[in-house]
């Protein structure tokens, strides 16, 4: 990587992004299970369920420090490192976020303290409300988060204002159900899920290897295994959805997930293994699954999908369209007053301004795109092939470790339902080493996501070489070893914390299993149950 303010911006953000994804993923799944744990012990009154709460509400509450002292500084990033990004789409990115912070992370971060502090000065229903209302305030957070992403991914309910350079709101309701958008929150709230199940089953396996705390090991186990199960396979259909958007609004993104430089005719085959090349451009040794790509892409078997080389042609025919449009936008800058602009101008930039953005792509090869040469031409369309092989292989862990989670939680579901958590050693062996692997997915599946839009920072509207901040690269060099000195001590923090948690465990009253003593009521064997 070239050592320039776009590159180093870049890295910053990727950083600072994939350490605070560290945490999101447990926040969402931790807040519903332990919203599930609670309405259990409110539905059964036994005080292991409450003591299981508290103590997977300790390590939720750590995760959730952690996450919102990241978060706040990725959202200071766009002031700071992205400020014509900033300036270019702010009426509509900042919306999201604004609404983000005023109504779901305040909701969430208001019963975080009632669940923490609320335990003897509520009543139970009281209590367990505060505690589902945690739970929708993390996920709905994650929502309008994930709408202003989904707009990035795919600029829908907008125009673009050539008087002010700005993207202005065309229709909120599009924005708010971008179909990237709502594809995307649903598949990564549920790996948000996954994750926690696999968390929470692989320290209850712990214990049970421990020979401690065993009681409330099996049943968060349990709880772990039937909800990470379900929320695993709807991980897998979401997916498929994702997929198909991609084929819809992001072709070059899938073109390099399948390593595909040439068309593939239908109906298309799925890549399993190669390795691809982009200087020669081309992936040798393939392995394909015949048809798989064509029903996950397009859903059909009778279409066929373009490759990487047929997709830069076209992008070629797009950039000197965008030349049009950005001839007639310095027209339209240079007249004093909308009457002033020819009506052969506004014509013109109305029939090419939805190219604007790749004659911008241009600005890396000259200073002026209506002077460009067919030789940058060519060099700008090629600039929109991603980084291939991390995409290939980034989605092939992605997937590969969401079907090893369908196979492991299904497995301990049927334990559960046998009675037989404690049976076979290996498999809580198993469980305790796949804690890390749904974290490994989800970094995975944000480089899927996020590399695989550039060059864009909004998807065939603005480069991201022309969205940083005028920033000296000391400047951003030197806040970017600050940010990594920072997290670092953070990380270690989060690790010592969690780890202390875990080995110390719940209380010992956490082992009782029966329900609440009823006053006045002496036990009468063979009438209330014996646990």
């Amino acid at each position: 990587m070239e050592l320039d303010i776009v590159s180093l911006s870049r890295l910053q953000f990727a950083m600072t992004a994939l350490y605070h994804f560290l945490f999101v993923p447990l926040t969402l799944g931790l807040s519903i299970i332990l919203a599930i744990m609670e309405t259990v012990y409110v539905m059964t009154d036994r005080p292991i369920w409450k003591e299981m709460t508290k103590f997977w509400g300790t390590l939720f509450g750590i995760n959730f420090v952690l996450g919102v002292a990241t978060g706040i500084t990725m959202e200071f990033q766009f002031g700071m490192n992205w400020s014509y990004y900033s300036h270019y789409v702010g009426d509509i990115f900042g919306a999201p976020l604004a609404i983000e912070g005023l109504m779901a992370f305040f909701l969430e971060a208001t019963f975080v303290g009632l669940f923490f502090f609320g335990w003897d000065r509520m009543s139970k229903r009281g209590h367990l409300a505060a505690t589902w209302a945690v739970a929708a305030g993390s996920n709905l957070s994650a929502l309008w988060i994930l709408i202003a992403n989904g707009w990035m991914q795919n600029p829908v309910g907008s125009v673009f204002n050539p008087a002010t350079m700005r993207m202005e709101v065309a229709s909120f309701y599009e924005v708010l159900f971008n179909p990237v958008a709502q594809a995307k929150f649903v598949h990564t709230v549920s790996a948000g899920y996954v994750t926690a199940s696999i968390f929470v089953l692989g320290v209850s396996s712990w214990y049970v290897l421990k020979g401690r705390h065993i009681a409330l090991a099996k049943r968060s186990m349990a709880v772990a295994a039937s909800f990470g199960l379900l929320s695993s396979l709807s991980v897998v259909v979401l997916g498929d959805e994702s997929g198909y958007l991609t084929t819809e609004h992001q072709r070059m993104k899938l073109a390099s997930i399948e390593g595909m430089w040439e068309t593939e005719p239908a109906p298309a085959s799925f890549t399993l293994l190669g390795f691809p090349n982009q200087e020669a451009r081309e992936t040798h040794h393939i392995i394909q699954i015949p048809w798989a790509l064509g029903l996950i892409a397009t859903r059909s078997l009778d279409t066929p999908i373009p490759g990487i080389r047929e997709l830069v042609e076209r992008a070629q025919a797009r950039v000197r369209n965008g030349i049009i449009a950005y001839d007639a936008l310095q027209q339209i800058r240079a007249a004093r007053g909308a009457e002033n602009v020819p009506a052969s101008v506004r014509e013109a930039f109305e029939a090419n301004g939805n190219n604007l953005g790749y004659a911008f792509l241009l600005l890396r090869h000259t200073d002026d795109p209506r002077k460009a040469t067919d030789a940058q031409i060519e060099a700008a369309a090629w600039d929109l092939v991603p980084p291939v092989a991390p995409l290939f292989w980034s989605f092939r862990v992605m997937v590969g470790l969401g079907f090893y989670f369908i196979a492991l939680l299904a497995t301990f579901f049927l334990l559960s339902a046998w009675q037989k958590l404690d049976r076979y050693r290996f498999l809580l062996w198993m469980a305790v080493f796949s804690i890390p692997l749904p974290w490994i997915a989800a970094e995975a599946g944000w480089i899927v996501a996020e590399v695989g839009r550039q060059p864009w920072i909004i998807e065939g509207m603005l480069p991201t070489a022309v969205a940083v901040s005028s920033l000296g690269i000391t400047q951003v060099l030197l806040t970017l070893c600050g940010f990594i000195i920072i997290y670092s001590v953070l990380f270690v923090i989060e690790m010592t914390l969690m780890v202390r948690a875990i080995r110390k465990g719940p209380p010992p009253e956490a082992d009782l299993v029966g329900p609440a003593p009823l006053p006045n009521v002496a036990p009468m064997r063979g009438i209330l149950p014996a646990e």
